[in-house]
């Protein structure tokens, strides 16, 4: 893989695009880089072809309208599953989770088919979960920032990502849901910004291989670490 240009497609940014998650693609082709590995993003607009010949998959977060449309619009043009029928990797973020998942409820009260990626089911909350949240995880504490009125339960098919220590997540204790290379949470933020040890986990996922250290500047680390550190701590 080091060899040839990793691929990032960053999915309907145009509709899926209302809280900045389109940053988890420049953060995963920084990172990439960062290690010697070319990589470009690869954006698919509502209208285009969805190519089932990217490596990465990105879906952001949006209105219940939007994500509606984008599920439907990902249905009838079917590179994404194709794609992760063959192991690509698949990243969702809240509206990007309920449409990787099996159904959701819009707010129009209508139940949409969502791609089937993730054993997860969604139905509306009774209160809209707004503010930061904290998930442990295997790999360690993940932050970000949730606004979502969804209530997401994973089946047997799919794993949690991890344990809501603050925040709301799926509504039952646990955020997002994980099967095999596809992966999706709750977490705004961009959520691979505040959380390098999420993207370079996915970024071992496209290389076949856990990703070497970086040898970035110990200041940055210092700033990133207490940031994150600030973050986790005010939620505590």
């Amino acid at each position: 893989m080091a060899e040839s240009t990793v691929r990032i497609g960053l999915v309907l940014p145009d509709v899926l695009g209302t809280y900045g998650d389109s940053g988890n693609a420049v953060v995963l082709r920084q990172r990439l880089r960062w290690r010697g590995v070319a990589a470009d993003v690869v954006e698919v607009h509502y209208g285009d072809a969805v190519p089932d010949c990217l490596d990465v998959y990105l879906l952001g977060g949006g209105e219940d309208e939007a994500q509606a449309l984008a599920a439907g619009y990902l249905r009838e043009h079917p590179g994404l599953q194709r794609a992760a029928a063959r192991g690509a990797v698949v990243f969702g973020v809240c509206a990007g989770l309920q449409v990787l998942g099996t159904s959701f409820v819009a707010g129009d009260g209508r139940r949409h088919d969502g791609l089937g990626l993730l054993d997860a089911v969604t139905e509306p909350g009774r209160r809209r979960a707004v503010g930061e949240t904290v998930v442990e995880t295997g790999a360690g504490p993940l932050t970000g920032f949730e606004n979502h009125l969804g209530v997401t339960t994973v089946g047997p098919g799919s794993s949690p990502l991890g344990r809501v220590r603050a925040g709301t997540g799926n509504g039952d204790g646990t955020d997002g849901a994980v099967t095999g290379h596809v992966l999706a949470t709750y977490l705004h933020g961009p959520a691979l910004a505040r959380n390098p040890a999420l993207a370079d986990l996915l970024i071992g996922w496209v290389i076949g291989a856990a990703p070497p250290d970086l040898p970035l500047p110990e200041v940055e680390d210092l700033r990133r670490e207490r940031l994150r550190a600030a973050r986790a701590g005010a939620r505590r």
